[in-house]
């Protein structure tokens, strides 16, 4: 199958681009400049380098590909549509048009744009649905009777913050929410709630949105994820089993084992 792939930062988009060139799918790569890893040019059947706000340019790229099929993978950071996007007329037509410009308002409206083309947005885990998270414990250590009722509490927090489409995560500290996502991101949240947590341990529950589709803005995490809770004592991490991406899986969970941090997996509430 021939495939193209709007790459933004991350190790996702080279994990998937790693598991299309195994199946052997050929991928076309248009790789954000002002996000996308070098690395992804190498793992790219054909790569093209383009603007963030590089609309037009885009969808050329896909129509003189001959492709019909696109996904998406990697972060492309919320705050850069506000600061250092130069958008062209197509862009700049469609964000003009939009009431709100949160995240699902922004893919949505670039989602509508491209089947205006022919082209169709596909499920952001089509080349990954092997690191999905399961559901229940992931790593060694289960969590305490303290952090499962942390994750309790913070799961409708996180699921109502998520279905807002404000941000994905929030830090629990003894049944009280010290920080919520936003823009800033998950690592931000964290050492934010380091500051007004007086050195007890901190929960983190990632929610996805409860939407049918995984087309984007599909929950991430990784090794990264799990040094960042080190750095801040968070001691236990809550995801939506079947839709959130164990990113570099093996090395996320070895590093939460030998800090004696806990994941598991949720069932669909």
């Amino acid at each position: 199958m021939k495939y193209a792939l709007i790459a933004g930062s991350g190790r996702f988009p080279v994990l998937a681009l790693e598991s299309a060139r195994q199946a052997g799918h050929r991928v076309v790569v248009l790789a954000i400049k002002e996000e996308a890893a070098v690395e992804v040019e190498s793992l790219a059947w054909r790569c093209h380098w383009i603007s963030l706000g590089e609309l037009s340019r885009l969808i050329d790229i896909v129509k003189s590909e001959g492709i019909t099929e696109i996904t998406m993978a990697g972060q492309v950071k919320h705050a850069s549509i506000f600061s250092s996007i130069r958008p062209d007329w197509r862009l700049f037509k469609m964000l003009a048009s939009l009431p709100r410009r949160n995240t699902d308002a922004l893919i949505g409206a670039v989602a509508k744009v491209l089947a205006g083309e022919g082209i169709q947005l596909m499920d952001s885990t089509l080349l990954l649905k092997a690191l999905l998270a399961e559901e229940g414990p992931l790593t060694k250590r289960f969590p305490t009777a303290e952090e499962q009722a942390d994750i309790v509490y913070g799961r409708p927090i996180a699921s109502t913050l998520s279905g807002l489409d404000v941000g994905q995560s929030v830090v629990i500290c003894e049944c009280a929410c010290v920080a919520v996502e936003a823009m800033e991101g998950t690592d931000a949240t964290l050492r934010r709630a380091a500051q007004f947590s007086n050195g007890r341990p901190l929960t983190l529950v990632k929610a996805s949105r409860r939407r049918k589709h995984l087309l984007y803005d599909v929950p991430v995490t990784g090794p990264r994820s799990i040094e960042v809770m080190y750095e801040t004592g968070a001691t236990a991490l809550a995801i939506d089993a079947g839709r959130t991406l164990l990113l570099d899986r093996e090395r996320m969970i070895e590093r939460a084992d030998a800090w004696g941090i806990s994941v598991v997996g949720l069932p669909a509430a």
